[in-house]
């Protein structure tokens, strides 16, 4: 989209949604009440910022499914957060909240490179997390081929890996890093046998020494992806080929940076908290997140 066009639909989406949540959810409705806003009085972007803020703990002060805007019926899928601050926070999903974010991480892979015919051995874990099932969409929306090998059993991974091969690998860089050793003590000479050509590497921080050893082991070109699980999973934004920093989809997500004390939207290119703002949900689990 072009600058103009993505306001104009970032701005309709915003005033969609805060409608939306306001009608359907408790929450949200006793949120804005206690700030004196009602849904009709934001009408630019710049209002956004009278929105209040959802926060971690409203999240699993709702658990299990407290800020749901749809009934119960009307789910198709649930994921949870590892909880391992204490209740974890169950993520709702309508049957339009996958397909969305299915061409969110169609467009994710399309970015960095993956074509039809390409082999990804996913890597990520299968199950109540995001990983597994959002790289899975992903490949799938791209046409590729997936390898839903899932976390572990390096051996095995690194068999198929040579056996198949896989043209994209899919998991955490600390993995991909630890398998830059394992394929050596298993006999392997990475470049010569295995046909890796992507990486997509997410779900926790990595440096640019580590994608310089992944990329200088296989021969790969490494993207960051970013996302969590209050944002659909994966598939928020991602490094383009340049590989200087990440593009987030704005169509989905409207993106600040605030001063953590005043709440005061910072201009472009200021340091602050980041918050972002879901313009496009059903269940609205965390649609102001």
């Amino acid at each position: 989209m072009k600058p103009k066009q993505l306001r104009r639909t970032q701005i309709e989406r915003i005033r969609r949604i805060v409608r939306y949540a306001y009608r359907n959810v408790l929450f949200y409705r006793k949120r804005f009440d206690e700030a004196g806003l009602k849904p009709d009085a934001i009408k630019t972007l710049d209002d956004v910022a009278r929105i209040p803020f959802t926060v971690k703990t409203d999240l699993r002060d709702c658990y299990p499914l407290g800020i749901l805007a749809v009934p119960p019926q009307r789910l198709y899928c649930l994921h949870a957060s590892s909880g391992t601050t204490g209740k974890p926070i169950v993520v709702a999903y309508t049957r339009g909240d996958l397909e969305r974010w299915t061409r969110l991480m169609g467009r994710t892979f399309d970015v960095a490179g993956v074509r039809r015919g390409d082999i990804v051995q996913n890597m990520y874990g299968y199950g109540l997390f995001t990983g597994g099932l959002g790289f899975h969409y992903g490949a799938r929306a791209v046409g590729a081929t997936v390898v839903p090998t899932s976390v572990g059993n390096t051996k095995r991974q690194l068999m198929l890996m040579k056996d198949l091969r896989s043209t994209v690998a899919a998991c955490t860089p600390s993995y991909m890093v630890y398998l830059c050793e394992a394929s050596r003590a298993e006999g392997y000479e990475p470049r010569r046998d295995f046909a890796l050509r992507i990486g997509l590497f997410g779900a926790e921080p990595w440096s640019e020494e580590a994608r310089k050893r992944v990329e200088d082991t296989f021969g790969l070109r490494a993207h960051d992806c970013y996302g969590l699980s209050e944002l659909y999973g994966p598939g928020v934004a991602i490094e383009c080929e340049e590989r200087n920093g990440l593009h987030v989809w704005g169509d989905e997500f409207l993106v600040e940076a605030i001063n953590p004390e005043t709440g005061e939207v910072l201009d472009p290119g200021s340091e602050g908290e980041l918050v972002f703002t879901m313009l496009s949900r059903d269940c609205l689990h965390d649609a102001l997140a």
